[in-house]
């Protein structure tokens, strides 16, 4: 078991192949209970494959309708040429089919960013993701960081791709293992993605 507050420790690593459960504070790891070894990108890439290569942010995103996830879209853009030049690849996780995830990710300047569609969220499940308590999906704190991101221009969507439930998160993966990662306790919750990489710099 390892305990968390928003973000795993930073020296403890554990393999992709591992299912996590989250209860209260804890996380649970359970072995060989689904194996995501075919999970592949629009490129063909499996996750262990790509994750062999360079340092991978898996970042799962929140229906397309959110406004949070229109967020992450524009944080992630505004950073991933500097992140790629360190060697370090964005893979998008939606519950969309490619071709409307494209449409978005073009509005949200990430377009041609890698990605995996997950309608079913068997992958979001798999890392340990579930399905958002009415105070993590409409507590004070969304309001608030909802009119902030309105009010700077984000839209916010009436049409609702995928699970309107589903939480987000985000996980830095090298070599088949995850290094670090950050478990959002609100919808609104907006990562430090650069914290997340400090471990790629040792």
């Amino acid at each position: 078991m390892l305990s968390l507050n928003n973000s795993l420790s930073r020296n403890k690593h554990y393999s992709i192949k591992t299912v996590i459960f989250l209860f209260g504070s804890t996380i649970y790891l359970m072995h060989n209970i689904h194996n995501i070894t075919n999970i592949v990108t629009n490129k063909g890439r499996s996750l262990i494959d790509a994750s062999s290569e360079t340092p991978i942010l898996l970042v799962f995103l929140r229906h397309f309708g959110c406004v949070f996830c229109k967020e992450a879209m524009l944080d992630i853009g505004k950073k991933n040429e500097e992140w790629a030049n360190r060697n370090i690849n964005v893979i998008l996780v939606h519950m969309s089919n490619f071709e409307i995830a494209e449409t978005y990710f073009e509005k949200f300047n990430v377009a041609g960013i890698e990605n995996i569609s997950d309608p079913s969220c068997s992958l979001y499940a798999s890392f340990g993701l579930g399905k958002g308590s009415v105070s993590q999906l409409f507590g004070l704190k969304n309001f608030i960081r909802g009119f902030q991101t309105t009010v700077k221009g984000i839209p916010i969507g009436i049409r609702q791709i995928g699970d309107g439930f589903q939480m987000p998160g985000v996980f830095l993966l090298r070599d088949g293992k995850v290094l670090d990662s950050y478990i959002h306790s609100s919808a609104a919750d907006r990562p430090d993605y650069e914290s997340l990489m400090e471990c790629c710099a040792n």
